[in-house]
């Protein structure tokens, strides 16, 4: 597993420049008008459930990416800290939100220490890379963020046709990586985040999972 993360991280790395072509579904990532049309209804869902939670006052993100959600955490966060392990996102971060005010920090997740606690803690489309024998530990590091009363927001994949805990991805170079990912249905995330003490509220949306957390 280790190996995996090792060949997870050098892939969003590589993948960097064509992360946003899997966003906006253009390109090798097109599957055509009915999927984009689904896509994009399931952002927009996830976009009016962000919204409705309101991430304001010191607000941490974890594995911001490329910052196409860093973009709206901006719009409401006070004070904005992201996270992430790939220095090459991180530049398309900056160039696309353009707030010399957030404070972003290179580092891996799994081993980052956090200098303080926040108000809200948000991540999107990181949990499915979180391998099973480290999913409490995860979560234990977002609970050591999180200030009294503070909670936490995710968005990821919901997506059936992915079956196994390990993807293997392919790069328009024709470079293969080994990626993990793991799915959850809104019930089994709950369940398992109940088991570590947590209370969620999780609701998936055609393509996108998302919904709340808090200790307790």
């Amino acid at each position: 597993m280790e190996e995996i993360l090792e060949e997870q991280q050098a892939y969003y790395r590589a993948r960097a420049p064509e992360y946003d072509a899997w966003w906006q579904r253009t390109g090798r990532y097109d599957r055509g008008e009915q999927e984009a049309e689904e896509w994009q209804r399931s952002v927009a869902a996830a976009e009016d459930a962000l919204r409705g939670f309101s991430p304001t006052g010191d607000v941490l993100e974890l594995a911001g990416g490329t910052g196409w959600w860093t973009a709206r955490l901006a719009t409401t966060a006070e004070r904005l800290t992201v996270v992430d392990s790939s220095a090459e996102v991180l530049d398309l971060n900056r160039a696309r939100v353009g707030r010399p005010d957030i404070d972003y920090r290179q580092s891996d997740i799994f081993s980052w220490t956090p200098p303080r606690r926040y108000d809200t803690v948000f991540f999107s489309f990181w949990l499915s890379h979180v391998p099973e024998n480290r999913f409490a530990e995860f979560w234990d590091l977002v609970g050591r963020c999180l200030a009294p009363g503070g909670r936490a927001f995710l968005i990821d994949s919901h997506d059936a046709k992915i079956a196994d805990d390990v993807d293997v991805r392919q790069l328009s170079d024709g470079s293969r990586f080994r990626v993990v990912k793991i799915m959850y249905s809104p019930a089994e995330l709950e369940s398992a985040l109940s088991g570590l003490g947590w209370t969620a509220r999780i609701r998936a949306d055609g393509l996108i999972l998302y919904g709340s957390a808090v200790p307790g």
